[in-house]
């Protein structure tokens, strides 16, 4: 039983609702891996359906793709750099294989965009999936807001709410 309860979310409050327009002028990257495609995409459509239920104006939203995981460091700290965007959701699945790449891929994927996140002050939203398998992928990604990618927007709109609020 105490396996079954420490394999599930608790504790979690889920943040206000938005207020009426308050997305309605940000400006979103969201930049996907071309690996895994399925999950990709359907991380992509909740990623889309989040911004959509937070009001963000579909004009205001901007899509990347980039080679793999281990690229999207890069490829979002460029897209923080122009200062073109409020906030970036980035999304990929790194699924565990045979080898020890796996290892390298998602924690390196994993620090550098934190390492983005940080250095530009942009908030990241971090929809990338490290898993043991493929069916663990498509659980993540299937629709409504327990997707990963809906959940990876919702935080990052989140974090400009928050960021927002402080005098910095």
């Amino acid at each position: 039983m105490a396996a079954a309860a420490a394999a599930h979310k608790s504790g979690y409050a889920a943040p206000p609702k938005p207020e009426k327009g308050e997305f309605k002028d940000r400006r979103i990257a969201v930049i996907a891996t071309r690996w895994n495609v399925e999950v990709v995409e359907a991380l992509t459509a909740g990623v889309h359906k989040c911004l959509k239920d937070w009001g963000v104006p579909a004009r205001n939203v901007e899509s990347f793709l980039a080679p793999g995981a281990f690229e999207l460091p890069l490829a979002v700290s460029a897209l923080m750099k122009t200062g073109r965007f409020d906030g970036v959701v980035a999304l990929g699945a790194v699924i565990r294989g045979d080898t020890p790449h796996f290892d390298f891929v998602a924690g390196e994927c994993s620090r550098g965009l934190r390492e983005a996140s940080q250095i530009f002050g942009t908030p990241l939203g971090f929809g990338v999936l490290t898993v043991n398998t493929a069916e663990q992928a498509f659980e993540r990604c299937k629709p409504g807001k327990e997707n990963k990618g809906y959940e990876a927007a919702a935080a990052m709109l989140e974090m400009i709410r928050l960021v927002g609020s402080l005098d910095v």
